[in-house]
């Protein structure tokens, strides 16, 4: 790969953004592909726990594969896996094969991210290190944040089925990216994979911070699951104005990651990620105990503000996790994955099952999952 260091850093993030442009992009379709299964709107919603699901079981075969056969074809084989998935959604006939083919393109999506993070760890460590992935935690926010308006726009000259279309063509693009550009940073070592898995989940410092991360992730996601449901259906906002909102939840996210990039120069990681949590737990507290007497403004307060603190979580937490896998940075990203797309394909069934016509379950399930996020990091 061009050995610039910004280049490096776009083209991770373009790889990375796999995971957020799959669910962000077809968000306003949601209330149209209910009508077109003729199902409920909670089922639509399931399809992205599902994705999440198969997401995570895609990281666990992807680890192995990038640390035993290199980070370019462990790359290539994921992103042509997840475009060819992606085009045979369009062909769907009922709800029931739109999670199948949802599965299995999450899968090879799974396959296609542990490799950004593995990269990083390749060739930075310490404080650098997080500071790289706080850059690309804030830069791959620009795909979510532009994909709901992607989405609208794809969604007001066509069908829903071409944003499945799109998200084919545009994993095929980064497939040719990556074939043409991308030089190997992985150095092979014979290794046992078992012992490679059993390494990095016998290091519990490692372990801990990696259920701080993933609890982070499931925070946001659950909101992200709810988020048709919360902008279209209880505020009443247009496809197009729900674009436009949900853009505004990674623009600050985006922000206060660059943020952490300058905090880094004063305060430890773990402070910060101390901060970032006690904050969140306070957010969704007082959203519980107010929701029934808050209007617009202070609803969009609170999800923007709670999801912008994950941009102090994400790179602190991620480098303190790689930093002990020197040899290991393929598994111990995968299980990165696993546990955070798992975790979050779990409560965000959860939280679907508690569908009502007011935001108690979300606010409920945001103060849930940040106060376990808390007890957890005491434990670091």
């Amino acid at each position: 790969m061009n050995n610039n260091k910004s280049y490096l850093i776009i083209i991770l993030s373009i790889l990375s953004a796999i995971a957020p442009i799959s669910i962000a992009t077809y968000l306003p379709s949601m209330p149209i592909m209910a009508e077109h299964y003729k199902v409920n709107i909670s089922d639509i919603e399931l399809s992205l726990s599902i994705f999440m699901f198969g997401f995570s079981i895609g990281q666990i075969f992807g680890g192995p594969f990038s640390d035993a056969k290199g980070r370019k074809l462990s790359s290539l084989v994921g992103l042509l896996g997840y475009s060819i998935f992606s085009f045979l959604i369009t062909s769907s006939t009922s709800v029931y094969e739109l999670w199948i083919y949802r599965f299995f393109e999450a899968f090879f999506g799974g396959l296609i991210i542990v490799n950004a993070a593995a990269i990083i760890r390749d060739l930075y460590s310490g404080k650098e290190a997080a500071k790289y992935f706080s850059i690309l935690g804030s830069l791959r926010t620009i795909v979510p944040m532009l994909a709901p308006a992607l989405g609208a726009l794809i969604l007001f000259f066509f069908t829903w089925e071409k944003i499945f279309i799109f998200l084919g063509l545009y994993s095929a693009f980064v497939a040719f990216l990556i074939f043409k550009d991308f030089k190997e940073t992985y150095t092979y070592s014979k290794k046992n994979i078992i012992q490679s898995y059993l390494i990095v989940l016998s290091n519990k410092k490692a372990m801990t911070m990696m259920f701080v991360l993933a609890l982070g992730f499931s925070s946001m996601f659950s909101i992200v699951t709810k988020s048709s449901f919360i902008y279209i259906e209880y505020l009443g906002l247009s496809v197009n104005q729900f674009a436009f909102f949900q853009g505004l939840n990674f623009v600050f996210f985006m922000l206060i990651a660059a943020l952490n990039v300058k905090f880094l120069n004063y305060f430890k990681a773990k402070k910060i990620l101390q901060f970032a949590v006690l904050s969140q737990i306070i957010l969704a507290f007082l959203f519980l105990i107010l929701n029934d007497y808050i209007g617009f403004i202070l609803v969009i307060f609170f999800i923007v503000s709670y999801i912008s603190m994950n941009g102090l979580i994400y790179g602190n937490a991620t480098a303190l996790i790689m930093e002990n896998f020197p040899h290991n940075a393929g598994v111990a990203s995968a299980l990165i994955g696993v546990l955070q797309y798992g975790t979050a394909s779990i409560i965000s069934s959860i939280i679907v099952s508690f569908h009502s016509n007011s935001l108690i379950s979300v606010a409920f399930g945001m103060l849930i999952i940040s106060s376990v996020a808390f007890l957890v990091l005491k434990k670091y």
